[in-house]
């Protein structure tokens, strides 16, 4: 079974924007493969705001593969895989734009959100942002890029799952009340967590 975390940067405010990808793949119980590509977006429009955030400008995406050639790359590892996010419904959300805009059909994957998994496991950190999660397990990146953010939410996973003591990060969900994500040919499954009952007395 694959695990992939996978982390997207957007050119402007609109999903269909991928500028970046970054994957990290987990293997044993620890991340074994970090990639990162850039994306020329259909759109070349770059707003300030983002460029702020990740630093990716239009000149450097100019030589870059479209989202289709890019992703095809990881085809096959994308198939049938268990893939994770931090905070999934952005990023898959941008998957699915990008999808759409070319009009390509969905791969078939199940995907997690490593924000829910965090906020179950360590409900007292004052943040699940990534950069501090990364502080709670003393791991140092950069933020916003890509390929750092794919392999730190792949750690968080890991950490959550060692704290859990289950073997592999799949199991996860049946220990927090976690639905898993899906793709699929026909359209979208939402990763979701059921609520927790309230303890609070009358």
């Amino acid at each position: 079974m694959k695990t992939i975390a996978i982390d997207f940067e957007t050119a402007n405010e609109q999903r269909g924007s991928a500028c970046s990808v970054g994957l990290a793949w987990v293997e044993d119980g620890q991340v074994v493969r970090v990639e990162e590509r850039l994306i020329r977006p259909r759109d070349m429009r770059f707003s300030s705001f983002n460029i702020a955030i990740h630093g990716i400008r239009p000149e450097q995406v100019e030589d870059a593969g479209e989202f289709p050639e890019v992703m095809d790359e990881f085809a096959d590892d994308f198939a049938g895989a268990t893939m994770i996010a931090h905070n999934a419904a952005f990023d898959f959300s941008v998957w699915r734009s990008s999808l759409d805009l070319y009009r390509q059909s969905y791969p078939e994957l199940s995907y997690l959100c490593s924000v829910k998994m965090a906020q179950r496991v360590w409900p007292d950190l004052g943040s699940h942002k990534l950069n501090v999660l990364a502080g709670h397990l003393g791991l140092t990146f950069k933020h916003h890029n890509a390929a750092e953010d794919a392999a730190i939410c792949a750690e968080a996973a890991l950490a959550v799952a060692r704290s859990l003591r289950v073997s592999h990060v799949r199991d996860i969900p049946a220990i927090i009340g976690m639905t898993a994500g899906r793709l699929f040919s026909g359209g979208y499954d939402a990763c979701t967590c059921r609520r927790k009952r309230s303890t609070a007395r009358d």
